[in-house]
């Protein structure tokens, strides 16, 4: 049994499924309905649950269904037949994944682009000023597996830094780290700076020069074996428009280099 097979069956079941959901009870698809599966880093959490709940509102009897994760594991899941619409990753190393597959429709589009920091405590109490504090002794330190986008951002920035660190814990997603430091388990994680104003003051960021040589950018596409590929297109165009980019600034991303 193929993962291509496998991946044939469970797109197909899934647009089996999603057809009857878009159906009023005389067969007839109804305008805009249907559901619309979205695969997106888990950086993205605070910003795309909005313009999900934003897009189901200009969009009646449309429903956006999220898998947040680290964008790794995502376009893993895509290229091994997870079903899904459209994949948001937090970087272009993680999108060839699954373009490389042929598992696109498309060309991905840079949704927007996101910068590291250091999320610490309130009041910051190891003193952490920048990268090579994060190497003193007795500092705990929580970052990204290097296969994770925020991993590989934290591998460059540290390198560019000639810091070496030995991490406390290596998390699978940019929320696990973050996660660390809200629980007190760590003194720092290196993090996006999203994800820090997303916590609303309960952690505090610390940013250092060196995160200029690690600004990931975020493509976005309609999969290939969407089952709803009219709502992600849909989808796409929303996130990528005025009202959606507003959002995610809001969030603290930066537009595309070419805007």
């Amino acid at each position: 049994m193929t993962a291509r097979w496998i991946r044939a069956v469970l797109a197909g079941a899934a647009a089996l499924t999603l057809g009857l959901a878009g159906c009023g009870d005389d067969g007839a698809a109804t305008e805009g309905g249907g559901r619309v599966t979205v695969f997106a880093a888990a950086s993205l959490t605070e910003p795309f649950t909005r313009l999900g709940r934003d897009f189901e509102a200009a969009h009646p009897g449309t429903t956006v269904t999220f898998n947040f994760a680290g964008s790794s594991g995502l376009a893993t899941q895509i290229t091994q037949g997870a079903p899904a619409d459209v994949f948001a990753a937090a970087s272009p190393a993680t999108m060839r994944t699954v373009t490389d597959a042929g598992d696109a429709a498309g060309t991905p589009a840079i949704l927007v682009r996101n910068q590291l920091v250091i999320a610490v405590p309130r009041g910051n109490p190891a003193e952490v000023a920048g990268l090579a504090d994060l190497a003193r002794p007795g500092v705990k330190v929580a970052l990204c597996a290097e296969q994770v986008p925020c991993g590989a951002a934290a591998s460059r920035a540290l390198d560019a830094a000639g810091v070496r660190l030995t991490p406390a814990t290596l998390e699978q997603d940019v929320k696990g780290a973050l996660a660390k430091v809200r629980l007190g388990e760590v003194d720092a994680a290196l993090v996006y700076r999203t994800d820090v104003r997303a916590t609303a003051g309960e952690l505090a960021a610390v940013e250092f020069p060196e995160s200029t040589r690690a600004v990931n950018d975020y493509p976005i596409v309609v999969l290939k074996h969407a089952g709803n590929p009219d709502g992600a297109r849909a989808f796409v165009d929303y996130v990528r428009s005025d009202a959606g980019r507003a959002v995610l600034t809001a969030a603290g991303f930066q537009p595309p280099q070419d805007r």
